[in-house]
């Protein structure tokens, strides 16, 4: 039985970046304290010292997002989605209103446009894939355990109103889970606020979301690779160009896993089934510009047959193309993918 660590969660590579302008200098700031994964920022600076006021402000946003959308730990003084697991059956849990407004994006809006291929409500079957997946002995959950599980996975009985900010869960067994688009979402909102800050020329990647915050300072595109999923020859399937808004998000089956009696078993589950979704390899969603949904799209794309995935590609064509890549190692493309072989 193996594992792979959080390192894997890289699945998107930047490629070599061409020159800039004189009087810009390049840097690079990296963490590893928000949403259990690797994060970096790299961009353009006049100075060390902006470089390191506007890295440092970006971090501490990202800080909050994760605190807030944390549903392991709790932090003082802070009411996020670990108080709500704990609290919101036996009575309405009131929130920060930007909590809120995740919340009913994320439950409402995301779940109704993906089918139920993303759906925060899930948490109960989510868990016993998280346990399972971090335990000492990893094993797939008991099939009678994920069937019991999934009763609990209704969205309808997540009650949210929006006059008093509360959250209630009308199932005493239901439990958030907001994995599938916590990191996606994250990088667009800090991403956003750092370029309100000034930061003009900078590419944002929270463990494989990429978000792009402000074109290199000659106006050219940053050029992102999408990592072979099978293994290193070739690196990159293909390449992508992104600009301001721009984001480049994938989903895969060689990301977080553990492997069981030789079957692998990944992060990504058909909510259909309760089981790791087997559709693809990986899936690569490029957004434009990126609202907050790029990570949505692509686990949703992830989780669901090939013809559902295809028909929800091309029903937002104008904002957002995607890659398929099998496991037979063949690829396929949606009419807005805008990627090419790399060289």
């Amino acid at each position: 039985m193996t594992r792979r660590g959080l390192a894997a969660g890289f699945s998107i590579c930047l490629l070599p970046l061409t020159a800039c302008a004189p009087q810009q200098k390049m840097y690079t700031a990296t963490w590893f304290d928000v949403f259990d994964t690797v994060t970096t920022v790299q961009g353009y600076a006049a100075s060390e010292q902006e470089w390191n006021e506007q890295a440092d402000a970006l971090h501490a946003d990202l800080l909050y997002l994760h605190e807030q959308l944390d549903i392991y730990n709790a932090y003082d003084g802070l009411t996020n989605l670990y108080t709500v697991n704990r609290c919101a059956a036996d009575a309405p849990v009131q929130v920060e209103p930007e909590l809120f407004d995740f919340l009913q994006w994320a439950c409402k809006d995301v779940y109704t446009a993906t089918k139920g291929a993303v759906n925060p409500a899930a948490g109960a079957v989510l868990r016993l894939w998280h346990d399972a997946r971090e335990s000492d002995s990893p094993a797939p959950p008991a099939q009678s355990a994920i069937d019991e599980a999934l009763q609990h996975c209704d969205a309808g009985n997540l009650l949210l109103d929006a006059e008093n900010h509360t959250v209630y869960f009308a199932d005493a067994a239901m439990q958030l889970d907001v994995g599938a688009v916590a990191k996606g979402y994250a990088a667009v909102q800090v991403g956003q606020k750092a370029a309100q800050r000034g930061l003009n020329n900078a590419l944002l990647n929270v463990g494989g979301n990429v978000y792009i915050i402000g074109d290199k300072p000659d106006g050219s595109a940053w050029r992102v690779g999408v990592e072979n999923p099978w293994g290193d020859s070739p690196q990159y399937m293909q390449t992508v160009e992104l600009h301001k808004g721009d984001s480049l998000i994938v989903s895969g089956d060689y990301q977080r896993y553990f492997t069981y009696n030789g079957v692998r078993y990944a992060h990504l589950i058909d909510l259909t089934t309760g089981w790791p979704a087997t559709y693809y390899s990986s899936t690569a969603v490029y957004t434009h510009p990126d609202t907050g949904w790029g990570d949505a799209w692509s686990t949703a794309l992830f989780c669901l047959p090939t013809e559902q995935s295809e028909a929800l590609a091309e029903q937002h064509a104008d904002t957002m193309g995607a890659l398929w890549m099998y496991a037979d190692g063949t690829l396929q493309q949606s009419s807005g993918w805008t990627g090419k072989n790399a060289q």
